[in-house]
């Protein structure tokens, strides 16, 4: 007796993965997210392998965890998956002071983003 299932908001051939609350700004993020948006996992998976960013690790275990939510809650078949969207949004700040010359303070903001990544299978063609 409880509620009815949500009807899923994505389409049949596609699984997305979340990641929340990453320390980093969501500027330096979307630089990250722009590098694989619309390519095909596997090279997806390789440029982040070798950026020198640090934050493509992150990015990388989120792409890694949508590939996985395609390939056992979806049976979506890994070969054929592109990153249909990567975006960033932007999650709490953190507000700091730093000590400054003669007794004064300067606010220092520390930014958190979230990430959402969609993998969507396509069909080659021939």
């Amino acid at each position: 007796m409880g509620k009815a299932a949500r009807p899923r908001a994505l389409a049949d051939t596609e699984a997305k993965a979340v990641v929340r609350n990453l320390r980093v700004s969501p500027q330096k993020l979307n630089l990250v997210a722009g590098l694989i948006r619309g390519k095909k996992v596997a090279t997806a998976l390789a440029d982040l392998q070798f950026s020198r960013k640090r934050i493509a690790g992150d990015v990388k275990k989120c792409l890694e965890s949508a590939i996985a939510n395609a390939e056992n809650n979806h049976e979506l078949d890994v070969d054929d998956l592109i990153v249909a969207e990567a975006h960033v949004g932007k999650g709490l700040v953190m507000k700091r002071f730093a000590a400054r010359a003669r007794g004064r303070a300067s606010r220092i903001e520390k930014p958190f983003s979230h990430i959402t990544i969609v993998v969507r299978e396509v069909e080659e063609k021939a």
